[in-house]
């Protein structure tokens, strides 16, 4: 049994139950702040979105859910923490950065002039690991890092290395974001030659493409694969994404699988304008939507019913462990 820092204080991994992997409260690109005749919702309506939302995965048996937002993307953890409090449910932040074309890469660019930022990187990290994300208190329970389509920049491979330094440090795991199911395989390269367990990696929207090739190589490369974007049909398609499942568990790799939506439920600004917002209304965007709709094609596929809570539960509960994975045949 493990301790993990959630919003609102500790929990274990043994009570962590039904969990989704990676959700968000919220999210505010850079420059957000700058469409001020768009600002988006205030404090108290995100709250009130936040806590609907959580009650209704409540309903269906969960008890945690992972927003791993990093410092670069919005990240509102003090939103979290009276989320988490006012629900009773776990909900864990994360530290690390984001990728190049849509984070913090300004800054840290700007920065890099003045010499290497891998340890200055690594050494927030950990702060925010160990001690606290600014003055809030409040710590981090999980590392995200994350690279562009078809490329890891030499920014995102520093921000790769400093993830791995934090990792080893505080022994804390690590989430990824990939784009159009490409580059997981060198994330889990650069990670694990940097000495992180490959157990500690979960690559984050593999479900970004159905290659199964693709899929194999990272489970017997002994890392997580996140199945987490179902109902954002729009990026790839949710059948496929079933199907890729489906296989995955048939191969034997079902033990090294975590769900969830990539669901965003307040926004900072107007990245995407209320028309087009509204059109991907329905299932998109709705941590509901794997109970409801993915698990009965799952059941129609014949994916006995102990498979799929072990992608909800027994899965999300090892990776926090750290527990080696058995080699894949």
């Amino acid at each position: 049994m493990t301790t993990i820092a959630t919003a609102s204080g500790t929990t274990t991994s043994e009570a962590l139950g039904r969990t989704l992997m990676h959700e968000h409260l919220v999210i505010g690109y850079p420059g957000s702040e700058s469409h001020t005749s768009h600002p988006g919702l205030a404090k108290h309506e995100q709250f009130k979105v936040c806590v609907d939302r959580i009650e209704s995965l409540k309903a269906l048996g969960y008890a945690s859910l992972v927003d791993p937002c990093p410092s670069d993307l919005g990240r509102d953890v003090e939103l979290a923490a009276k989320v988490g409090q006012a629900t009773g449910f776990h909900i864990v932040c994360a530290t690390g950065l984001y990728k190049q074309s849509e984070g913090g890469y300004p800054y840290w660019h700007f920065r890099s002039n003045f010499g290497p930022q891998v340890d200055t990187m690594a050494e927030l990290f950990i702060r925010e690991l160990t001690e606290g994300i600014g003055d809030t208190g409040i710590r981090a329970g999980i590392i995200k890092v994350a690279s562009g389509p078809g490329q890891i920049t030499d920014y995102e491979k520093t921000i790769l290395q400093a993830a791995a330094k934090a990792s080893l440090a505080t022994g804390a795991p690590i989430t990824t974001h990939t784009d159009q199911g490409t580059m997981g395989d060198h994330q889990q390269r650069i990670l694990t030659e940097a000495g992180v367990p490959a157990s500690r990696i979960v690559i984050g929207h593999s479900c970004g493409t159905d290659d199964h090739a693709y899929h194999m190589g990272i489970a017997r490369g002994g890392s997580y694969l996140g199945f987490d974007r179902f109902g954002i049909d729009a990026l790839f398609p949710d059948a496929k994404r079933v199907a890729s499942l489906v296989k995955l568990i048939r191969a034997g790799a079902g033990d090294r699988v975590v769900v969830s939506h990539d669901s965003v439920w307040c926004w900072k600004g107007e990245p995407i304008p209320a028309e087009r917002l509204a059109a991907l209304s329905g299932d998109a965007f709705d941590p509901t939507f794997f109970s409801r709709k993915i698990i009965p094609q799952l059941r129609e596929a014949g994916i006995a019913e102990d498979a799929i809570e072990a992608l909800l539960v027994a899965n999300p509960r090892r990776f926090f462990e750290g527990e080696k994975l058995p080699a894949l045949a």
